[in-house]
């Protein structure tokens, strides 16, 4: 009886390196991928230790916490809270709000600190002035065939057509302080499930951060007299 026949070497070699790379390309394909799920984790853990650790040596040196019960890991962190707060609380008053206008209109007048101080709060209005924004759209923009996010900010009324237009707000990636309005009847609106947050997050990640879908429904308001339903979206009636 004889004996099996073995591979031939080169055949052996060739079955191992295509193993090798098979483990290789796993290997560096999971290893990124957890890199990429950690990544926003381990950056989130580095900004607070950064705040704690350095609002704690400006605050637990002072005096009059020094050596005293108040002297523990953290004790700045809570004080910026507590500094927040009170300025939150007194700038929803006349004088406060007046007071941070006119330190504001100072800064703004200064040279270099008016540039670093004008960008900042540029950044900062367009975080917080996405809840001024009553819902996502989408339009034809620039020309037709092509889609543009917006967000609707109010409504106008057209004594010319006699009809109501609403006011679109087209930002521009990823900078949504600059943008184009447009004036668009209400039956031109496609209409989406997209939440105005998640439509800032696509905006400021220049489309790289995308929600799980975008559903697109055109309402018409005019013809429809009565409320129904255009595909998931609901029609309000007039």
């Amino acid at each position: 009886m004889s004996a099996p026949s073995r591979p031939p070497p080169d055949v052996v070699a060739g079955k191992m390196s295509g193993l090798l790379k098979r483990v290789e390309s796993h290997v560096q394909g999971k290893t990124l991928a957890g890199l990429i799920e950690l990544v926003p984790l381990l950056v989130t853990i580095f900004i607070l230790l950064f705040i704690v650790s350095h609002a704690d040596s400006f605050i637990r040196p002072l005096a009059f916490v020094s050596d005293t019960p108040l002297d523990f890991m953290g004790i700045g962190l809570i004080v910026l809270i507590v500094v927040f707060y009170s300025v939150g609380v007194a700038t929803s008053t006349r004088f406060g709000r007046r007071t941070m206008d006119f330190v504001g209109a100072v800064l703004s007048s200064v040279p270099v600190v008016k540039t670093i101080f004008g960008v900042t709060r540029q950044a900062t209005t367009a975080l917080t002035s996405q809840y001024n924004f009553s819902r996502v759209v989408f339009i034809e923009w620039p020309r037709e065939g092509m889609a543009a996010m917006g967000f609707v900010t109010g409504r106008v009324h057209s004594t010319e057509r006699d009809e109501s237009l609403a006011l679109v707000y087209i930002p521009t990636t990823p900078n949504p302080t600059s943008g184009n309005m447009a004036l668009v009847p209400e039956d031109d609106l496609l209409e989406t499930d997209l939440s105005v947050e998640d439509a800032m997050k696509l905006v400021f990640s220049g489309g790289i951060v995308l929600p799980e879908a975008i559903s697109l429904a055109r309402v018409p308001r005019v013809e429809m007299g009565h409320s129904g339903l255009v595909g998931r979206f609901e029609a309000d009636p007039d």
